[in-house]
């Protein structure tokens, strides 16, 4: 019997102009999975998708509040339950450098993960949240999550990037309380 699907999920916006920005952490994990196994992404499902073995990809092209409508097509199309999911973006409650594996809540303010509420009609899929903040106070938060990284944020970014992969990775195999145990933690790496 073949192994059950898995998709994994990054959220961010697709123009370049948001490379490198907070907001676009679900997107840089991914295309770092996608690098590592040579994968070559193609548009379907209002997003950048991709498939190798049982794990299908997914960047939504939808931009971030509206990531739900590029989810539920993927979902719809090859019958996913939202366990099946797991959704990478960005947390500022979490320092940068930190990721922690959760199996369902709320959307805790983030649209991304509210407009896949919303359209799954659930909460109960599986998230990878990596840490972009802390927010600078004086700073609306709109222009914050849309900020590019600075060059030292982005050295830490990219080796919890690297990371996030190899859990994200690690999800598709095993069993989540044992992946929450290994990467739920600072891997702020100076």
């Amino acid at each position: 019997m073949d192994a059950p699907l898995k998709a994994i999920i990054g959220l961010g916006n697709p123009e370049t102009k948001y490379n490198n920005t907070r907001h676009n952490i679900g997107f840089m994990v991914v295309d770092k999975i996608l690098q590592s196994y040579n994968i070559k992404l193609s548009e379907k499902f209002k997003a950048f998708f991709a498939k190798k073995d049982n794990i299908l990809f997914l960047l939504p092209t939808t931009y971030m509040n509206l990531s739900g409508d590029a989810v539920i097509e993927l979902v719809n199309f090859y019958k996913l339950k939202p366990s099946d999911l797991l959704v990478i973006y960005d947390d500022i409650s979490l320092e940068i450098g930190t990721i922690r594996f959760r199996k369902d809540g709320s959307d805790g303010g983030h649209n991304g993960i509210k407009s896949i509420i919303k359209c799954l009609s659930s909460d109960k899929f599986n998230r990878l949240k990596v840490g972009i903040g802390p927010k600078n106070p004086n700073m609306d938060l709109a222009a914050f999550v849309l900020q590019k990284f600075s060059k030292e944020e982005l050295e830490i970014i990219d080796k919890v990037s690297d990371i996030a992969k190899d859990g994200a990775i690690e999800w598709t195999k095993t069993d989540f309380e044992k992946i929450q145990s290994k990467y739920n933690k600072n891997w702020n790496l100076k």
